[in-house]
Formats: C-alpha cells, sequence, structure tokens
C-alpha cells in the first residue's frame, strides 16, 4: 500500500522513509516507557519503599502500568516465556547461621545493644521458622505464581482458548517445579480443556540453566574485584550498623568477621518480606533508610559487573543465555507454522532472568557502562528486572493463521518493554526483525569466540 501511494519514488528512497519512521515510533515508545515507568530514581524509589533495596530479594509486585492495545485486526496466538521461580527462603545455612552465631557471640559476651537483644530474638524466631526449608518455596510464592498464570489468561485468553497445548518445562530444582505446578493448575482452573505436558529433567538443562565456563572465568577477573571493592569501600561503612547492636565494635571486630556479619544480617531482613514472617517481623530497624539505600548500591554494582555487559568481564557475561535464546526462537518458529499453538512457559532462576534480559537488550540493560559511579544514573537497576517470580513474556500477534507478518511483543515483569530494534508499531515488533537482530547477534558473538 506505500509503495503504490508513493508511486515514482525511487525504492532506496521508500526504504530510508520506512526505516526512519519505524525508528521514529520506536523513539517515541521510548520515551514513553522512560517517561512514565521509571521516572523516579532507584534512591527515590528505595525512600519510599525500602522493601525494593533487596535487589534479588523483591518480592514479585506485579505489573506496574496498563498494556497497550494492539491494533484492530491483531490478535494475541502464542507466549512463550522464562520466569524465576517465586519467593523463598533463603539458600545457605551460612545465610541464616551467620547472623544467628555473631548475634549470641556477642550475648554471650555481654556486648548486645537493647536493639541487638531484639535483633536476636527476631533471628531466633526465623531461623526456627526456615528450619529445613532453606531455599524452598514459601506460600507468597505459590500465590505469585498462580496470580501471574491468571494475569496471563486475563489478557491473552485467545492464546488459552479451547483445547490448546500448553508445554511447560523446568530446571531440576524444586522451588522452580513447584513454581511451574502453580501456573498450570491456575491456568487448568480456568480453563479445564487446555492440553498440558511438562517435564523438570537435566535433559533441559543445556538452556534451561546453561553454564559457560569461558564465560564464567571471566565473570571474577581482578579488573571486576578491584572495581567493585573500590567502589563499596567507598560508599558503604558497616560500623554504624554495628555500633548500634554492639556494645563493643572493637571486640566484635576481633572475634568475627562484621562486615559478613552485617551483609548476611541485610540480606535476611530483605527476605523477610518473601516469608509469612513479614506479618510481624521487621529486621529494618537495624539500619537507616540512607544505610538500605547504599547497600542497595553496591549490590547493584556487583549484579552489573558479574552479570551485565560490563567491560570490566569483558562485556559479554549475557551470552550465557544465548542456547535459551535460541531455543525461544527455534520454540516459537515451530509455534508460527501452527494455527492454534498456545504457549510455551520455562522456569528458572534470577541467573537467567537477569542475563537474558541484558541480552535482549531490554530497555537498555544491554548497555556498556565504562564506570561503575554511573551503573544508577545509566538507568541499570536490577529490582526492576528480577525480582521473585521475575518473567520474560514474548507475546506473538498476528491477523489470522495464514498472516506472515508477525508482530511480538515482550513483556519485562508483564509490562510492555522497549526492543535495541526498529519499529513503526511499537511495543510491537515485526518477528521477522526481531528473530534476525538476535540470531545475527548470537552467531556475531560465536564467531568471536572461535
Amino acid at each position: 500500500m506505500v509503495l503504490r501511494k508513493l508511486k515514482g519514488v525511487k525504492a532506496n528512497t521508500i526504504s530510508s522513509m520506512i526505516c526512519n519512521a519505524r525508528m521514529f515510533y520506536t523513539s517515541i515508545f521510548l520515551l514513553i516507557m522512560t517517561g512514565n515507568a521509571f521516572a523516579q530514581t532507584a534512591r527515590e524509589e528505595i525512600m519510599e519503599n525500602i522493601l525494593l533495596s533487596g535487589s534479588n530479594y523483591v518480592a514479585y509486585r506485579g505489573p506496574q502500568k496498563e498494556l497497550t492495545k494492539a491494533p484492530k485486526g491483531l490478535k494475541p496466538f502464542y507466549i512463550s516465556h522464562y520466569g524465576r521461580h517465586g519467593s523463598r527462603y533463603l539458600i545457605g545455612d551460612d545465610d541464616y547461621g551467620i547472623p544467628l552465631n555473631t548475634l549470641v557471640l556477642a550475648e554471650k559476651a555481654g556486648k548486645l545493644t537493647p536493639l541487638g537483644k531484639a535483633t536476636l530474638e527476631k533471628v531466633r524466631t526465623l531461623v526456627g521458622r526456615a528450619t529445613k526449608r532453606q531455599g524452598e518455596l514459601t506460600p507468597l510464592g505459590h500465590q505469585q505464581h498462580r496470580d501471574i498464570a491468571r494475569r496471563m489468561y486475563e489478557r491473552f485468553p485467545e492464546v488459552f482458548a479451547g483445547d490448546v497445548h500448553v508445554d511447560a518445562k523446568s530446571t531440576v530444582v524444586i522451588r522452580c517445579i513447584l513454581s511451574m505446578e502453580n501456573e498450570l493448575q491456575q491456568l487448568l482452573l480456568m480453563n479445564p480443556r487446555l492440553q498440558i505436558t511438562q517435564d523438570a529433567s537435566y535433559h533441559e538443562m543445556p538452556y534451561m540453566n546453561h553454564t559457560d565456563h569461558v564465560l564464567n572465568a571471566q565473570k571474577d577477573v581482578t579488573k571486576v574485584r578491584m572495581d567493585y571493592y573500590d567502589y563499596f569501600n567507598r560508599n558503604f561503612d558497616y560500623k554504624p550498623i554495628a555500633g548500634r547492636l554492639f556494645t563493643d565494635v572493637k571486640f566484635m571486630e576481633d572475634n568475627c568477621d562484621i562486615y559478613e556479619f552485617v551483609s548476611r544480617l541485610f540480606r535476611l531482613a530483605s527476605n523477610v518480606q518473601s516469608t509469612e514472617s513479614r506479618h510481624d517481623i521487621t529486621l529494618y530497624d537495624a539500619f537507616t533508610h540512607e544505610e538500605l539505600y547504599k547497600l542497595w548500591q553496591v549490590t547493584n554494582a556487583w549484579w552489573y559487573l558479574h552479570y551485565g555487559a560490563a567491560p570490566q568481564n569483558g562485556g559479554t557475561q549475557p551470552y550465557s543465555q544465548r542456547y535459551l535464546l535460541k531455543n525461544i526462537i527455534e520454540q516459537a518458529d515451530s509455534a508460527i507454522a501452527l494455527p492454534n499453538p498456545g504457549a510455551t512457559l520455562r522456569f528458572g532462576h534470577e541467573t537467567m532472568v537477569l542475563p537474558l534480559t541484558c541480552l535482549l537488550g531490554l530497555n537498555g540493560y544491554d548497555k556498556r557502562i565504562d564506570k561503575v559511579d554511573d551503573i544508577e544514573k545509566e538507568g541499570w537497576v536490577n529490582y526492576r528486572v528480577f525480582p521473585m517470580a521475575a518473567n520474560i513474556q514474548f507475546v506473538f500477534y498476528r491477523k489470522n493463521d495464514k498472516d506472515n507478518d508477525v508482530m511480538v511483543k515482550i513483556l519485562l515483569n508483564e509490562d510492555e518493554a522497549v526492543l535495541p530494534i526498529e519499529s513503526d508499531m511499537a511495543p510491537l515488533y515485526h518477528w521477522k526483525d526481531v528473530r534476525e537482530y538476535y540470531l545475527n547477534k548470537i552467531t556475531e558473538y560465536e564467531k568471536s569466540r572461535n
């Protein structure tokens, strides 16, 4: 239609005009996204809601805005998804043991302040409630995934209509399997006719939870460690926190690792929001709001330096998820050939969601940021990507099963994301453009390793 209207105009001119139009609409959508969704700085958000200081321990909040209506005639017909397990207890014995044992040591030495004594009693309660539950999905984690599945069904009912097939895969970790089960149960409640297959097998792990030994070796190189510890030492001081809990900080420094204690106590404080203890316990009274913000800052820097496209680690860590992205593309190509393909659901971990987000370049998370001090300024904010139950949804649209111009939008935590690809219909993108862009990106990287 455009070619007929522009009769007499040279083909390369038309191509340029189309390209410019796509860039214009993508830019407008990006401005809308950054102007509305992320109008607040991380500092402002954390000062308003200290729970956000928890980084990957933040409990899932759900979508923050309404979806854009699809153009008339386009209907969703397939969803491809990768999600993190829901809220869980802390994983390691040290996550509970170090805070408890350090406070008990101080109690026996008579070195606890009144706040320290109160903190010890709360930590004892938390440890008791988590005994033999390390790493397990909490009741809130179950609910998060039921809610995600419900919204997915309500937002895109055409995808789940009739007796379509829903294929679900999980890593072999029980909290991921239970997250998968909760979503599938919810979907079945809403449509008992769904044809569901599910699996949790080591056979799927090469793409569901890939370990790249080459990239792992680059993750914590000297430059990463030097830049991180320099940033940490300039931005955080644990002594004021220790001084609120202990009457003799020097004694505690001589008898235990105070930094490790503060770090683990902060982790435990952050994780309370994911458990039923959130109704009657807080450990945040050991910290000021400013300290919580500073602890988030250094944690955010750590995640960027180890999982983002940081120059310090070679800028290639996001490619650890290239096999997952290949699987998403391959499964989508197969689904597009079907009249009613349903959905493909995958359940794993934040250490996949975060680098996959960076590999996709969603909302600018593929940035290479030279200076650690600029990470936050550049809008690289970890809790916006990988809270408990974080998820990425590829939602595919077309007019009918004969339509070759398939469109896709990507939702990050159920909100529309901006891709580093031109589009004349943002937040929808032409699948052929998306597919080509990412396959070329992966190919170029794999060539560079040979």
